[in-house]
């Protein structure tokens, strides 16, 4: 496994990640706005890929944080990899790089019902819900974390 920084010539692996996911984890409505994600915002997010065997598999990313708190932004695995352990590798790293930030002391998130689980055994806390707010019959699932 070899993680890195996300490159521009990273797009069409992210979206295709992206693409294996709808319609039970994303909405197809929500692909023009990781698309321009990806086109203007992932390097300034510390957007990271994770590579096996030369294929992109999963990316991930964390906003700079606001008010001491930072968010995961565009997390995802290739649906194909899914309980392979590399979602749990991703949702830990992303903490550990915000804790590198001392005015970091929570990390958010936004995911949908299916991954709400996840997430909670991976310590984060239902914050709100709001149905359909991802898309039809993709719920919102805000979620965070203290930071150890």
């Amino acid at each position: 496994m070899k993680i890195r920084p996300y490159h521009r010539n990273d797009m069409d692996a992210c979206l295709a990640i992206f693409d294996s996911n709808l319609p039970t984890y994303f909405a197809l409505a929500e692909r023009p706005e990781f698309e321009a994600f990806l086109r203007d915002l992932a390097e300034a997010h510390a957007y990271q890929v994770i590579e096996l065997d030369g294929s992109t598999v999963a990316c991930g990313g964390l906003s700079p944080p606001v008010n001491g708190r930072a968010g995961f932004c565009w997390g995802m695995v290739e649906r194909s990899r899914h309980r392979q352990g590399l979602g749990r590798h991703l949702a830990r790293m992303r903490p550990q790089h915000a804790a590198t930030d001392p005015c970091v002391e929570r990390v958010a998130l936004s995911t949908s019902q299916p991954t709400e689980g996840f997430y909670a055994a991976l310590g984060f806390c239902v914050i709100q819900r709001v149905t359909d707010g991802h898309g039809p019959g993709i719920h919102a699932v805000h979620m965070e974390a203290r930071l150890q």
